[in-house]
């Protein structure tokens, strides 16, 4: 039998995934074991919508997740994919209740009633290209309203128990030459809002994921990140106020999903006596060595390829109209 030897150096590489739900079902086990990380999964009652909670706790969770202290609330559902207007109004008031809970939680003592917050959502992204145009989708479908003090005077908002909302679409470095978090700390400076939240689309480790996935964190964003482009991170840290960030999946590297059908690419090495080893080392090989190795055999052909469904364009619309209903509901008491 011939031997089969390939040397993979151990750089510093991470499998591009923003869902930290995927980050923990990458570890043995259910997950729960990891130390320094909480877990506590459920079904809404009468719903078809599956929720997860990950809490970072400590710096050791931090490292072993590849993640920032904080919460992570994950919201799956297979019908976010399909055009149903119930239940996508289904899916917004409960998006809604958890925006308003980690609101609440950012502010701390600060915590207002939603009619007393001042806002700033943020579309991250290019809305020229489709999947990456989530955020300016959202953004532009908010019904914004700080220009209202503006117009008719102070105490305007107050006396009709509304908040100010005020959005931006900043655009991406390619458009305008500079970091998101430059152009957002000049506006936090002159608008002063009490909290931001960071709409985005976000790169998946499985298929099954783009656009039926909706992400909720407190510990903000990283524009870019889950594709290997890496920005400034838009943190309580780097702009001052505390961020909450929605995402939802959209792309997933073509090496990811390579990595999905690996176990059907064993089996059929491994039923051939000229390709035994080799099937037998892949097999052997933890996950993070069998990505690395496809991205290695992948990427010198194709480069970074990312992969986007065939519907793309109708299931940002849906899932565009469904966060922005989710956050109207969450601040518009």
């Amino acid at each position: 039998m011939k031997d089969y030897v390939i040397e993979l150096e151990k750089p510093d590489f991470e499998v591009r995934t923003d869902l930290a739900v995927e980050e923990r079902e990458s570890f043995p086990g259910d997950g729960g074991e990891i130390a320094g990380v909480s877990l506590r999964e459920w079904h809404e009652e009468d719903s078809c919508v599956k929720m997860t909670e990950v809490k970072i706790l400590d710096e050791q969770g931090a490292r072993a997740m590849r993640k920032p202290k904080g919460t992570y609330l994950t919201l799956e559902a297979d019908q976010l994919a399909k055009k149903d207007e119930d239940f996508h109004e289904e899916v917004a008031a409960e998006l809604s209740r958890h925006i308003r809970r980690l609101m609440e939680g950012l502010l701390g003592a600060k915590a207002k009633t939603p009619a007393e917050y001042k806002i700033l959502a943020v579309g991250l992204g290019n809305s020229q290209v489709t999947p990456d145009s989530l955020g300016p989708e959202v953004v532009g479908n908010l019904q914004v309203t700080r220009h209202l003090e503006g117009q008719y005077g102070a105490g305007f908002l107050k006396g009709r128990n509304l908040p100010s909302l005020s959005g931006i679409v900043p655009g991406v470095m390619a458009q305008t030459g500079m970091e998101t978090a430059e152009i957002l700390r000049g506006i936090i400076k002159e608008t002063k809002p009490d909290i931001l939240i960071a709409i985005d689309a976000l790169a998946a480790r499985s298929i099954r994921r783009l656009g039926t996935t909706i992400q909720l964190t407190d510990t903000g964003i990283h524009p870019g990140s889950g594709v290997g482009n890496h920005r400034h991170g838009l943190t309580r840290e780097s702009l001052g106020i505390p961020v909450l960030s929605i995402g939802v999946p959209t792309v997933v590297g073509a090496a990811a999903i390579v990595q999905d059908t690996i176990s059907a690419l064993i089996q059929v090495l491994s039923k051939h006596a000229s390709t035994q080893g080799m099937g037998q080392y892949v097999e052997d090989l933890d996950p993070d060595e069998q990505y690395l190795l496809i991205r290695e055999l992948l990427e010198p052909e194709f480069g970074s390829l990312f992969v986007t469904p065939p519907n793309i364009d109708e299931t940002i619309v849906q899932l565009s109209f469904t966060i922005s209903e989710g956050i109207h509901k969450a601040i518009f008491a």
